[in-house]
C-alpha cells in the first residue's frame, strides 16, 4: 500500500511540474528522479543540478544550495480526505465539520 501511495504522490507531483513547465513554454529533459526531498537536496548539492521542489524546501535547504520562487502561477494539486465512513471519533467529526466550513468560505473553481 506504501508503496502505491508513493507512486501516485510522485506522479501527481510531475503532472504539477510539467504542467507548469509547459505553460511556461519551457521543454526540459528529466534526467533524474528523486524519491524525496532529501535525496532531491543531495542531488541538487552534489551535482549541481535543478529540480522544482515545493515552496516549504526552502526550509531544509544546505548552505550550498538557494532557491528562487517560480514565476506566473505556481502549481498546484487537488486534495482529497480519506476516511473509513464507519468511524465514529468526535476529532475526526470535528476536522469535517471545520473542512465544510472552510468548503462553504472558498471560491468557487468549478
Amino acid at each position: 500500500m506504501a508503496d502505491a501511495m508513493e507512486a501516485f504522490r510522485q506522479d501527481v507531483h510531475q503532472e504539477a511540474a510539467d504542467e507548469y513547465l509547459e505553460q511556461s513554454g519551457l521543454d526540459l529533459q528529466q534526467t533524474h528522479r528523486v524519491d524525496n526531498l532529501v535525496m532531491a537536496m543531495s542531488f541538487i548539492a552534489s551535482t549541481r543540478g535543478v529540480a522544482l521542489v515545493p515552496e516549504y524546501a526552502k526550509n531544509f535547504l544546505p548552505w550550498a544550495v538557494t532557491s528562487r520562487p517560480l514565476r506566473g502561477e505556481p502549481p498546484t494539486i487537488d486534495l482529497v480526505i480519506g476516511y473509513n465512513k464507519t468511524n465514529t471519533s468526535p476529532i475526526l467529526g470535528l476536522f469535517l465539520s471545520r473542512v465544510d466550513q472552510l468548503k462553504k468560505r472558498a471560491p468557487q473553481t468549478h
